[in-house]
């Protein structure tokens, strides 16, 4: 006796579906109203540096692609930066500095960011998960530094931004979906966009592999699998 078929199982491409950073791609509702109207105030600043705080997932990244595309600003992460690099990274006169937290930086290389930016007029913007001021700096003229600089505050996103955010996720990948899965979706997944990224990646790739639409029903049996 033949053994029987044993049918294939479908395997889920792993696709990226690249976001779009601009401005018209930017969700705007009262946790990011005062950060978009910085970034568009944009040269008439305050002052030359400007640092948007709020929590992972807030937007922050977004709206700093917003002003890099306007100021023509290069980017590099807090941890990469180094005292030879500082020169280049101030090329272009503006410059992002991206995920600032005490104690995950080269300190000297910061400090010597700032008197640049400072003696060449340049424009810097820092993003950082906590506030500035409250960060165990060693040295103590960066530390008071940081204390002067004026920040902008995003909070996490509210039910009604959030759900515009997931509609536009699955938008993004093609997928008409009902109100039944967003409203199922916003009570199981944390305030942020970067959890409503995952959320809705995660639902399109198990879709394709199961062979199954993006729906409610779909949602239910991944969170009750994973015990959510």
């Amino acid at each position: 006796m033949m053994p029987a078929a044993i049918a294939p199982r479908q395997l889920a491409l792993s696709l990226d579906h690249a976001e779009s950073l601009d401005r018209d791609d930017f969700l705007e509702g009262p946790c990011n109203a005062s950060a978009l109207a910085l970034i568009e105030s944009w040269p008439d600043w305050a002052a030359r540096v400007m640092a948007l705080v709020g929590p992972r997932g807030s937007g922050k990244s977004h709206l700093a692609s917003i002003w890099a595309a306007q100021a023509g600003a290069r980017f590099v992460s807090a941890r990469s930066l180094t005292i030879a690099g500082v020169p280049a990274a101030l090329a272009t006169g503006a410059l992002v500095v991206e995920d600032l937290a005490a104690g995950d930086c080269d300190e000297a290389a910061l400090f010597h960011l700032l008197n640049l930016v400072r003696e060449e007029r340049c424009f810097l913007l820092v993003t950082a998960q906590k506030n500035l001021a409250s960060g165990q700096f060693e040295l103590k003229d960066l530390a008071s530094r940081l204390r002067a600089v004026p920040l902008v505050t995003l909070e996490a996103p509210d039910d009604h931004l959030l759900r515009a955010v997931l509609v536009k996720l699955f938008s993004d990948r093609q997928l008409a979906v009902d109100e039944s899965l967003i409203s199922f979706l916003l009570t199981r997944i944390e305030r942020s966009f970067s959890a409503a990224r995952i959320a809705v990646g995660n639902l399109d790739r198990e879709a394709l592999r199961r062979s199954r639409p993006v729906n409610r029903a779909l949602a239910v049996d991944l969170y009750k699998e994973n015990g959510a």
